[in-house]
């Protein structure tokens, strides 16, 4: 039985090569496009379940590839970077990923980063389709929020990552039980990595991100929503 389809979205044939071994072998459906152009041809052909996509490409760039995938499609988006810092891993949130790898990547890392983001939790555990708090408005099944008049999509990741944090509203929640919840049972310790979506997350909620107020950091704990949540 196959664990899904995956585009493999890089300009080096060689890790083209490996990676679609790597897979296949993993139980994968697999197909793969040596630049952007051709990734969006292939999301129409071969409608995957994740796209594992190089940042750093000739040509359309893996960011750009990423933001016009993201406009017409909920398919899981991983980012593949050569560049390690906090930067470049918003940068790649900010335009639709629903994770990151820095190469070069174990094969064990790779594999439990695609389960990840495959993972879906599920809708029935929110307890209302649509809330209000405050000037925030959540709409889970359209994966939007909006804020006094200005609409933001959610990445799924995004979306599940608020949808804990409100199910939990007005308690701190602890880093490893909210990266576990979202993330799955491989996760727990990346703090820096949770960090990151907070941060892309905030830019669509907060009023003014670097003062947040629904989304706030319990120091040394984890993070609070704030806020009396209205169903809609």
């Amino acid at each position: 039985m196959s664990g899904g389809r995956v585009l493999v979205v890089d300009d080096e044939p060689q890790i083209r090569r490996v990676m679609r071994t790597t897979l296949t072998s993993a139980g994968y459906q697999v197909d793969d496009a040596k630049n952007g152009e051709e990734a969006l041809e292939k999301m129409r052909e071969f409608r995957p379940d994740l796209v594992l996509l190089d940042i750093n490409m000739p040509g359309m760039s893996g960011l750009e590839t990423c933001k016009v995938i993201r406009a017409d499609s909920t398919a899981a988006i991983i980012m593949l970077t050569v560049r390690n810092n906090e930067a470049t891993k918003v940068e790649a949130l900010d335009a639709g990923a629903d994770d990151f790898i820095s190469k070069p990547f174990s094969t064990p890392e790779l594999l439990a980063r695609i389960r990840a983001a495959l993972r879906r939790v599920p809708v029935g555990q929110t307890s209302g389709s649509r809330i209000r708090v405050g000037d925030l408005v959540v709409d889970f099944p359209a994966r939007t929020v909006n804020l006094k008049g200005t609409s933001n999509h959610l990445t799924p990741k995004e979306l599940e990552l608020l949808r804990y944090l409100t199910q939990h509203a007005n308690e701190a929640v602890p880093h490893r039980e909210l990266l576990q919840a979202v993330w799955g049972p491989d996760y727990g310790d990346q703090v820096d990595y949770l960090r990151a979506f907070i941060k892309t997350l905030r830019k669509k909620i907060e009023p003014n991100p670097e003062e947040p107020i629904y989304v706030t950091t319990e120091p040394w704990v984890g993070y609070r929503f704030n806020g009396a949540i209205e169903a809609l």
